[in-house]
C-alpha cells in the first residue's frame, strides 16, 4: 500500500478525507487550508465529542493529505495539538466467564473465540490465519503481518489441538470440493501471485477459518473464498457474552486481554507475555499488569470507629483529653504480597511530605493497593498498632 500503510489505514484516511471536504461543502476543496483544518478538528472536539483517538486519527489523515498530497506541509495550528489520550483499565473476564461465553458458541466461532483466549491473538490475526501457520507438533502458532506488519510467534493450547484438527480436516474437504469446481483460490500477500503462480490454490495457503461464501475477481476472473468476516465474529460474540449472563461489556478483544491477566496470575514474567502479546513498547502490557495488580490484592472498603482528640465532650480520657468518634476507611488485604495479615487504615493528608513505602512491613508495591494521593498508614496486627509514616500510593 502507499507508504506501507496498511489497508485498514488507508481506508480510515480517505474516510476522513472525504468527511473533511464535505465538512466545507460547497467550497473548493483545493482552496482548503490550515484554517479550514483547524474548524474541522474543533467542530470534531467540540459538537461531535470524539474520543481522543478518534481525534488525532483525523489529524493524521489531514496531515499525511496536505504533507503528501498536496505537497503543503500544514504550518503549526494554534491549540490544535494531539489529544490525550485518558488511562483506561480494559474489561478483564474470570475464568468462569470465560467458559460461560464459550459455551454459548458453536462451530468457528467457538474455535476462534478458544484461540483469542488460548493464545492472545488479536480478531483479524486469528481470523486471517492459514494452514502453514498452525504448528501442532510444536504446539505452536504463527502470526504473520500481525499489527505493525511484525511476525510473531504464540502459544497454541493443548487442549484446543482435537477440536481445531477437525476443523481443519473439515476445511481441507471443502477445498477439495472447491478445486473439483474450479475455484479455490485464495489471495496472497505482496508480490507472492507472480512469483508463485499456482500458490493460491496449494493447501497451505488456504484459510484456517473460511467464509461460508466465495466470490469472483473481475480482474483475473479467480474464484476465491476470503476468510470469515470480522463483524460475524463479533455479532456472535455479542449474542453469547448476552446468553451467558456475563453483566460485563466483553467483546472479542476482552478475551485478549484476560489471557494476559491469567497469564501473570500464574507467574509469567512480564517480558515473556510481551513477546506473546506482540507490543513493542513495554508499557503497554503493563495495562495487564495493573489488571492483574488489583485483582491480586483482593482489596476492599470498610468503616471503622475510632476515637480522636477534640473539643467534644462526649466522653473524657484518662488523661483529662476529650475524645469523640470518628470514622475512617480501612482498606485490608486478603493474602495479599508477603502473605501478611496486615490491615492498613489510611487517613488522607495533602499538606504533609510523601514517601515511598518501606517493603520490611510487607507492603509490596503502592500499586497494590490501587490508591493514589498521600495517605498516612496505620498497621494492625493483632491488636496492636504501628504507625508507619505517609506514603504516596501511585496507580
Amino acid at each position: 500500500m502507499l507508504q506501507h500503510y496498511s489497508p485498514r489505514s488507508v481506508e480510515a484516511y480517505v474516510a476522513w478525507l472525504r468527511r473533511f471536504v464535505r465538512f466545507h461543502l460547497p467550497r473548493d476543496p483545493d482552496a482548503l487550508d490550515h484554517q479550514a483544518v483547524a474548524q474541522f478538528l474543533s467542530a470534531l472536539a467540540i459538537r461531535g465529542r470524539v474520543s481522543a483517538s478518534t481525534q488525532n486519527q483525523a489529524r493524521s489523515a489531514l496531515v499525511f493529505y496536505f504533507r503528501h498530497v498536496r505537497k503543503s506541509p500544514l504550518p503549526m495550528l494554534e491549540g490544535m495539538t494531539p489529544a490525550t489520550r485518558p488511562r483506561r483499565l480494559p474489561v478483564v473476564l474470570s475464568g468462569d466467564e470465560v467458559f460461560a461465553i464459550l459455551r454459548q458458541l458453536s462451530g468457528a466461532k467457538q474455535l476462534v473465540a478458544m484461540l483469542l483466549y488460548g493464545s492472545g491473538l488479536r480478531l483479524l490475526e486469528a481470523l486471517s490465519l492459514q494452514i502453514k501457520d498452525v504448528d501442532f507438533a510444536r504446539a505452536q502458532l504463527m502470526v504473520r503481518g500481525g499489527k505493525g506488519d511484525k511476525d510473531r510467534a504464540t502459544v497454541l493450547p493443548r487442549g484446543v489441538h482435537q477440536e481445531l484438527q477437525e476443523h481443519v480436516a473439515r476445511v481441507k474437504r471443502l477445498h477439495a470440493r472447491d478445486l473439483a469446481a474450479g475455484a479455490g483460490h485464495v489471495a496472497l500477500p505482496g508480490a507472492l501471485r507472480r512469483k508463485l503462480p499456482g500458490a493460491s490454490r496449494s493447501w497451505e495457503w488456504q484459510w484456517v477459518f473460511p467464509a461460508t461464501r466465495g466470490y469472483r475477481v473481475a480482474a483475473t476472473g479467480e474464484r476465491r473464498r476470503h476468510h470469515l468476516h470480522e463483524t460475524a465474529m463479533q455479532r456472535g460474540m455479542k449474542e453469547a457474552v448476552l446468553r451467558s449472563g456475563v453483566a460485563k461489556r466483553a467483546t472479542c478483544h476482552t478475551l485478549r486481554h484476560s489471557f494476559a491477566t491469567h497469564l501473570l496470575e500464574q507467574g509469567t514474567d512480564i517480558r515473556t507475555l510481551q513477546e506473546l502479546l506482540g507490543h513493542s513498547d513495554l508499557s503497554t502490557t503493563m495495562i495487564s499488569r495493573m489488571c492483574w495488580i488489583v485483582g491480586r490484592a483482593r482489596c476492599g472498603v470498610r468503616w471503622r470507629r475510632y476515637w480522636q482528640g477534640g473539643r467534644s465532650r462526649e466522653r473524657q480520657g484518662t488523661r483529662g483529653q476529650r475524645l469523640r468518634h470518628r470514622w475512617r476507611p480501612v482498606i485490608w488485604c486478603r493474602n495479599g504480597f508477603r502473605q501478611t495479615s496486615w490491615k492498613a487504615a489510611p487517613v488522607v493528608r495533602s499538606n504533609r511530605m510523601s514517601y515511598t513505602p518501606c517493603r520490611r512491613h510487607g507492603l509490596g508495591r503502592p500499586a497494590d493497593f490501587g490508591i493514589d494521593g498521600p495517605v498516612h498508614l496505620a498497621l494492625y496486627r493483632s491488636g496492636r498498632r504501628k504507625n508507619v509514616g505517609h506514603f504516596r500510593f501511585a496507580s
